[in-house]
């Protein structure tokens, strides 16, 4: 595949993880599957403890607010004010928490939950991040040449420092200069990608955004973002149209710098 040209003015570049930083196979045979086997366990040994608590809370909030809007899913319905059947309260969570997965919703209050769930996995090395071989050299590379590097994912900010901070590369967390997530605002909105631009302080044009999906291609170019498409295996597939479309790249060293272009 040819080189991808970076626009000389794309100084700042913001990173998918699934599907480009990170084999999806991690994600979904991994870090997923994780979730689902242990979502009950970890709720019955953290059940009193203040950020469990504090999870669970907006879990319920989520649901209540699922209710209003008439979404269909298990709603756990206890008042956490009152003495409860914990055994029942717990596994009300589980269902919702099922259910919110196998319908891939990205609310920040399941991600959250599984933030920390994850956070344990991997302090305890039960879990080691995955990266594709190419990112870390090219970050690298990007970095000594003064540009600034983020990761924008719908997995929550503490997900995301966890699997750079315990990946098969060791803790490369240095590499990045700052994280974003769906509190930023959802991957498929271009007012997202304007709210990231101002808040790393830059134009919208001088960002260079990789992802492997074009529902959030499109949304990033919307907001005047520069775009490249990354192909890796197990990804979803690409229609004609967008392989006209878009710039693609199967690896980060097919980016071609303002230097070297």
């Amino acid at each position: 595949m040819a080189k991808v040209a970076v626009p000389g003015n794309g100084n700042v570049f913001l990173l998918d993880i699934e599907g480009t930083t990170t084999p999806i196979t991690f994600v979904k045979e991994v870090l997923f599957p994780y979730i689902k086997d242990n979502v009950q366990e970890y709720l019955s040994a953290h059940w009193e403890e203040d950020e469990c608590k504090q999870d669970v809370h907006l879990l319920k909030k989520q649901a209540d607010d699922d209710s209003k809007h008439h979404r269909s899913g298990p709603v756990h319905s206890f008042d956490e004010t009152v003495h409860t059947d914990e055994e029942k309260a717990i596994q009300e969570v589980v269902d919702n928490v099922l259910w919110q997965m196998a319908e891939d919703r990205k609310t920040t209050a399941l991600k959250q939950l599984q933030g920390h769930m994850w956070r344990a996995a991997y302090t305890t090395g039960k879990i080691r991040g995955e990266v594709y071989e190419d990112v870390v050299p090219a970050i690298r590379k990007w970095r000594r040449l003064g540009m600034k590097v983020y990761i924008y994912s719908s997995g929550s900010v503490e997900a995301q420092k966890l699997l750079f901070g315990y990946s098969t590369e060791g803790n490369v967390l240095e590499l990045f200069d700052g994280h974003f997530d769906t509190n930023i605002g959802a991957k498929v909105e271009s007012k997202s990608y304007q709210r990231i631009a101002e808040s790393i302080g830059c134009s919208a044009d001088n960002i260079m955004f990789l992802t492997d999906l074009t529902r959030e291609a499109k949304a990033a170019e919307e907001a005047g973002v520069k775009v490249a498409v990354v192909v890796r295996p197990g990804n979803a597939e690409l229609t004609e149209e967008d392989k006209s479309h878009y710039k693609l790249i199967t690896s980060f060293s097919e980016l071609a710098l303002p230097d070297s272009a």
